[in-house]
């Protein structure tokens, strides 16, 4: 081995381990990040979360009960709001449960004295306000109570946005077009109490018109307030949709593993090792002028006078446009005024030679070609001619 030999393949050695280290690095890189959204998004609190300070959140209106004396326990899952509701006079707050059964829903708010539904829907309403249902959307505005709700007549007006159509027995509170923006329904001491959240409830809202009095009046009706988040393992046993994983064969997963593995092994086995380019050479040249030829062959076997003549139109009016300083994408109409100008001949002879011309056959093929070539030769000359005479 000589002994330039021995340093260039240790330069080509330690580039293929550096190329594997940033492999890795950029794995590693990749891994974290995605890691790290998907943490993220695991973290980030869902709208009308009570320990959310975003604009949808409702930390705000959890600190200010906090501060009036309510004592606020959130509960997220079924379980821990039922343990949580064992204080007597509690207040139930929570948004739409789809994952919960009519019978989970009633058993929930039986164990409350107060309960509010915060982000009502049909079957919700339904099952615990007799029938109630959602109605139209308002205008975000402010709007008088018109009932004898005590919350809500010490609160004023509030904003209204998602309406409410009250069942048998229901009060209706902020009537908009025959809609309600809030319901209550009182049975046996008990009170269920719906209201559209995001309108009042929210950190965004809270400040707006009486939404903050309409809140506190509302939620703190008792010394407990229980804010359930629902999740969806609170779901009744056989009543949850089936997963994905469930809906899958056995034998799916392990075949998308030894399909993954196998496309990784066949990427490392074929994959372009590192290290410095090779320069492959060609296994024969091929001369220009065979090239044309060629092609020349072709257009005379097919018998297409027009579209041979167009390529040598094409090849001229490159050539021409170059001479008259023209730009290289020049239209061919332009270049055909261009050189009628340069020559003061006739715009639409020059344009039937350089455009608009059509042979039929070879021997007008060869006559156009002639004329084409007699033209160049005369641009030539007058370009000439012009440049010996400056």
């Amino acid at each position: 081995m000589s002994a330039t030999t021995a340093p260039s393949r240790a330069r080509t050695g330690r580039r293929g381990a550096l190329g594997w280290i940033a492999l890795v690095m950029a794995l590693a890189l990749v891994a974290l990040v995605g890691g790290s959204l998907v943490y993220g998004g695991y973290q980030r609190r869902a709208v009308l979360d009570p320990d959310s300070a975003g604009p949808d959140g409702t930390r705000a209106l959890v600190r200010v009960l906090e501060q009036q004396g309510v004592r606020v326990t959130i509960a997220r899952d079924r379980a821990a709001a039922a343990r949580a509701l064992a204080a007597p006079d509690a207040t139930l707050v929570m948004r739409d449960a789809p994952m919960l059964s009519d019978a989970a829903l009633r058993d929930l708010a039986a164990r409350a004295r107060h309960t509010v539904l915060v982000e009502p829907r049909s079957r919700a309403l339904d099952v615990l306000m007799n029938g109630s249902s959602l109605g139209g959307i308002a205008r975000d505005e402010a709007v008088a109570p018109a009932c004898e709700v005590p919350a809500a007549r010490r609160a004023g007006d509030a904003r209204a946005t998602e309406l409410l159509v009250p069942g048998i027995g229901v009060t209706g509170c902020y009537p908009v077009d025959g809609e309600f923006a809030l319901l209550t329904r009182e049975r046996d001491g008990r009170t269920v109490t719906a209201l559209d959240g995001l309108a009042v409830l929210t950190n965004a809202a809270l400040p707006l018109d009486g939404d903050a009095a309409l809140a506190i009046g509302v939620l703190g009706q008792s010394e407990t307030l229980v804010w359930y988040v629902p999740s969806p393992s609170d779901a009744d046993e056989g009543t949850a949709a089936p997963t994905l994983a469930e809906l899958t064969p056995s034998w799916v997963t392990p075949s998308i593993l030894l399909l993954l593995t196998a496309a990784l092994a066949a990427a490392i086995w074929r994959g372009r090792r590192f290290g410095p380019l090779v320069t492959e050479r060609l296994p024969v040249t091929v001369r220009a002028n065979e090239t044309t030829e060629g092609r020349a062959r072709l257009y005379a076997a097919s018998g297409d006078a027009a579209h041979a003549l167009g390529e040598l139109r094409r090849a001229a009016r490159v050539r021409l446009g170059r001479l008259l300083g023209l730009a290289a994408h020049a239209p061919a109409v332009d270049v055909a005024d261009a050189v009628a100008d340069r020559l003061r001949a006739d715009r639409f002879v020059v344009r039937g030679i350089l455009v608009d011309d059509i042979p039929r056959t070879d021997r007008e093929l060869v006559a156009a070609a002639d004329r084409l070539r007699d033209l160049e030769a005369s641009v030539r000359a007058a370009v000439r001619t012009e440049g010996t005479t400056r």
